[in-house]
């Protein structure tokens, strides 16, 4: 137990650490960082990496921004298999939609409580 929580730290630390060091060595703004890591994520877990990552370190690899993009490419390569090439589409919303409605019903939770400034 205690060995899987090191390395659910462990691994999760350095995915959040090598993002704040991109951010802190380049002049690239928030946003496209977010972006690069979800790529990171796509081609990791297209190359079958990431899924090593998740079983080295399981929550520490599956919270980070990284690994919505490996389920993106998860849901893609599965979609292709089982319905061809339109499949992608429908693979990619299957695994990735509970994650998004909860993205946004958070979001409209928190709006209701909190005034943007702006």
């Amino acid at each position: 137990m205690l060995n899987g929580l090191v390395m659910a730290f462990l691994v999760g630390g350095i995915i959040c650490a090598i993002a704040q060091l991109v951010m802190d060595l380049t002049c690239l703004p928030p946003g496209h960082i977010m972006v690069l890591t979800v790529m990171l994520g796509a081609v990791l877990g297209g190359f079958g990496i990431y899924d090593f990552l998740v079983k080295l370190g399981g929550a520490g690899a599956t919270i980070p921004l990284t690994s919505f993009g490996n389920a993106l490419t998860k849901g893609a390569i599965l979609g292709i298999k089982q319905f061809g090439w339109i499949g992608a589409f429908k693979g990619v919303l299957q695994e990735t939609s509970l994650g998004i409605s909860v993205a946004i019903f958070m979001a409209w939770i928190l709006a209701l409580f909190f005034n943007p400034k702006g």
